[in-house]
């Protein structure tokens, strides 16, 4: 008996055995494939970093090389800069870098990508290149070439020694020992060199590129918790009366210092709010309650948003954007000065479907703001600026407004709105020059808004 059934179990387990073999060995195929994929594709993107912050070097150093009156290289010059640099930032993004401090070195790209874009984009021979801008450029190019320097050791070493990516993924990712990779320094090294850059040195034009929210440009002084307790009980009216109110400080050795405000809403759905520690400015508030039906139109809506924000001292707000998702109404509304949207000093409110309750407001734009008094008057009119439109472009409504141009100057536009190649757009023509300062497609649920 049981030789007969070792017969039949030991070809059974054999064949079983052998299949497990070339299973595993199919896996382990498989997974070295993936892995010498990744490995080639992490060594393209850090040759290709290293090619690019080379010719990086090379292009600051021709710019430099050519007349100040050249505004035409200069252009030229900083295109290639603000092109090559982005190559750069997309190549490290595409490295195993992210438990490596090197943020240092992605903030330095990032500002000279953005300095050379909107340098790039002005008009030149109105607006040269300032002394201080050449200044910085040289500065730049310097920088450049010790970081070029420092990139060339670990690619001289990685070719040298065959260092393979996967080894330092592995090493960044061991929670035990020292990160002594001879890729992890070479990095480490060009963060340190990038970070020492002086911010002070990026000067007005390349600084307004690269805005940080911060307290330093807002008004009043600094509050307390007590305070704020009040306002967020003032805010919420008789909704808060009978919650428990909790006052949290949080960023308090960043830039912007806020309050975190929770408060146990109907249903026991938590209520958060954010203000800052200095003015007490609201920043956003969320009630996060699940709307599971529509019973408003869209015109109570817009009707229950605008009153909400008058309601609490937001005044001459008009809505711009209009968009809607899981039974939310979402408006966009613009501070309008004397008839004329300034679209940077904007804030959007969620309005519940069901009951008209607003569940959310962002007003971080508006408190960050660059704050407009007077929009001024145009030195074009309106039949003059649209001679500038394409001839195809068919007008449906036009108006004055505030935007910021890529230098985030706000600028007097003559805003139209109109139909061309089955699309809606708003084209902004500056009230000055008559030139386009920005272009944007209106998405089909935002019509509603100029119905």
């Amino acid at each position: 008996m049981y030789a007969r059934l070792s017969s039949i179990l030991f070809p059974i387990a054999t064949l079983l055995f052998i299949g497990s073999i070339v299973w595993g060995y199919q896996e382990h195929q498989e997974k070295n494939s993936v892995l010498i994929k990744a490995e080639n594709q992490y060594q393209r993107a850090f040759h290709d970093l290293s090619t690019h912050m080379g010719r990086l070097h090379d292009q600051l150093g021709q710019t430099l090389a050519v007349s100040s009156a050249s505004q035409g290289m200069h252009r030229k010059g900083l295109v290639n800069v603000w092109r090559l640099t982005s190559q750069a930032q997309n190549e490290i993004n595409q490295l195993p870098l992210a438990m490596l401090p090197f943020n240092k070195a992605e903030e330095f790209l990032s500002r000279m990508s953005n300095f050379a874009y909107r340098t790039s984009v002005r008009d030149l021979t109105k607006e040269p290149l300032s002394s201080d801008e050449v200044k910085m450029m040289k500065s730049l190019y310097k920088t450049a070439g010790s970081v070029n320097q420092e990139l060339g050791k670990v690619q001289d070493a990685v070719l040298k020694n065959r260092l393979r990516w996967m080894d330092v993924e592995v090493a960044m990712a061991s929670e035990n020992g020292p990160h002594d990779n001879t890729i992890i320094d070479g990095f480490k090294s060009m963060d340190k060199h990038m970070g020492a850059y002086p911010e002070a040195e990026w000067g007005p034009s390349a600084m307004s590129t690269a805005r940080k929210l911060s307290s330093k440009g807002l008004d009043g002084s600094e509050v307390s918790p007590d305070e704020i307790r009040r306002k967020a009980v003032q805010f919420l009216g008789h909704s808060a009366a009978n919650g428990e109110i909790q006052v949290t400080e949080q960023g308090g050795k960043t830039e912007l210092p806020v309050y975190a405000v929770t408060v146990n809403g109907h249903g026991g759905t938590p209520v958060q709010m954010d203000y800052t520690r200095k003015g007490g400015h609201l920043l956003w508030y969320m009630n996060p309650r699940v709307v599971k039906s529509r019973k408003i139109n869209f015109d109570t809506a817009r009707n229950k948003g605008s009153q909400f924000l008058i309601r609490h001292d937001y005044k001459d707000m008009t809505p711009i954007t209009y968009d809607e998702y899981d039974h939310v109404a979402v408006f966009t509304y613009a501070h309008t000065i004397g008839g004329v949207k300034n679209y940077s000093d904007k804030m959007t409110v969620r309005v519940a479907l069901d009951n008209g309750e607003i569940v959310g407001l962002q007003a971080s734009d508006h408190v960050f703001a660059q704050k407009v008094l007077t929009p001024g008057k145009p030195k074009l009119t309106k039949e003059q600026t649209r001679k500038g439109l394409n001839p195809d472009f068919r007008i449906e409504s036009s108006s004055l407004a505030v935007i910021e141009n890529d230098m985030r100057k706000p600028t007097l536009c003559h805003e139209f709105m109109g139909k061309i190649n089955d699309r809606h757009y708003r084209i902004y023509l500056n009230a000055d020059t008559g030139l386009e300062e920005s272009i944007e497609e209106i998405p089909s649920s935002e019509k509603a808004i100029y119905k």
